[in-house]
């Protein structure tokens, strides 16, 4: 396959294809034109690194699943604790995405949203009260 026809196999653009090859995540064959020959292994390695960057992998973190899933002698217990730190990093977030929305809703609720010019949302953002046109 041509990288066109991967790239709309694994459904990942061209560009991201590019880049997995140039840092190592896959590596396709070469025809003496230069051109790359994906075969179905790097479509199956590029639909798993989609899936598991959907997922909120980072790069490093989909390299050591693909070591993992290239591994026959690999212990589940390696798999699920690489799985587990990300599930905590997700949930870390959205607790921090919760406070923010708590935030942001009480700043909404509290603003008149008026003509007038007191903001409860440009005040807290401001938080040392300076009028936004002071000078550095």
């Amino acid at each position: 396959m041509n990288i066109g026809e991967v790239s709309k196999r694994a459904k990942l653009p061209a560009k991201t294809i590019r880049y997995y090859e140039e840092i190592g995540l896959i590596l396709p064959q070469r025809e003496p034109n230069g051109y790359r020959v994906f075969r179905a292994s790097e479509l199956h390695k590029l639909e798993f690194v989609g899936r598991a960057r959907a997922m909120g992998f980072s790069i490093e973190e989909c390299r050591t699943l693909l070591a993992l899933w290239d591994d026959r002698n690999r212990a589940s217990a390696d798999v699920r604790a690489l799985a587990a730190r990300h599930l905590a990093v997700i949930e870390a977030r959205m607790d921090d995405l919760r406070a923010m929305h708590a935030t942001l809703s009480d700043l909404v609720t509290a603003c008149a949203g008026d003509d007038r010019p007191d903001c409860p949302i440009l005040s807290t953002l401001a938080a040392d009260g300076a009028p936004p046109d002071r000078e550095l």
